[in-house]
């Protein structure tokens, strides 16, 4: 905290304490929120649904590489062809016309060259916003589903508040620094989740489909 802000909110803090005093409303006489903790990593990492989706991710990913891999051999391939013509057309053992006839040939091939380049660059421009977008869908499907579960077990148990254990900070340090004896409903929500999880799907989902 900067130093000139803390002075700044001393007086303030002084003259708070003060009016709860006066009042005889202190701050241990205010209810207590009823609070539980849950570790959304781990349900958000154990949802059959999660792994699933990842399955699906790393099944689109393995085909976009395949048809990637071919349009790279494509391109190869046009510049060793461009490479021999563009030396058969400064072949001094032909005639002028001839070379000529084989110097268009190879500007030929070397716009097909550009063409297939510029193709490769779109395709990997459309996969990647395809990909964020059904990655970004897939995540917020399946957060809109545990949270509805998370929701439904607090209001069951009358908590106010349920804190994520595994928050971090903008700067990447733990959001909750302590915690002793708070209800954990990480395991209590996971079970839910995964309770209509289809036979298999949480020992195999990690598995590749096989081509």
């Amino acid at each position: 905290m900067n130093l000139s802000l803390t002075k700044t909110l001393i007086p303030s803090l002084s003259a708070l304490c003060l009016g709860l005093a006066l009042t005889g409303l202190t701050p241990t006489a205010q209810a207590q929120p009823k609070v539980a903790v849950i570790n959304l990593k781990t349900v958000f990492d154990g949802y059959w649904k999660t792994k699933q989706s990842d399955v699906s991710i790393k099944d689109r990913q393995a085909e976009f590489e395949k048809e990637r891999k071919k349009m790279v051999e494509d391109y190869q391939k046009a510049n060793d062809e461009y490479r021999k013509m563009s030396e058969s057309a400064s072949d001094p053992a032909v005639s002028g016309d001839e070379r000529d006839r084989r110097k268009k040939t190879a500007e030929g091939k070397l716009a097909e060259i550009k063409e297939i380049e510029q193709n490769i660059q779109q395709f990997d421009r459309q996969f990647r916003t395809q990909i964020s977008d059904q990655i970004k869908r897939m995540r917020d499907n399946i957060m809109r589903e545990i949270i509805d579960v998370v929701t439904s077990k607090a209001k069951a148990g009358a908590y106010n508040l349920v804190l994520d254990t595994a928050a971090e900070s903008v700067s990447q340090t733990p959001v909750i620094l302590f915690n002793s004896g708070t209800p954990d409903l990480t395991e209590e929500v996971l079970t839910e989740l995964n309770a209509k999880a289809p036979p298999g799907s949480l020992d195999k989902a990690n598995e590749p489909k096989t081509p």
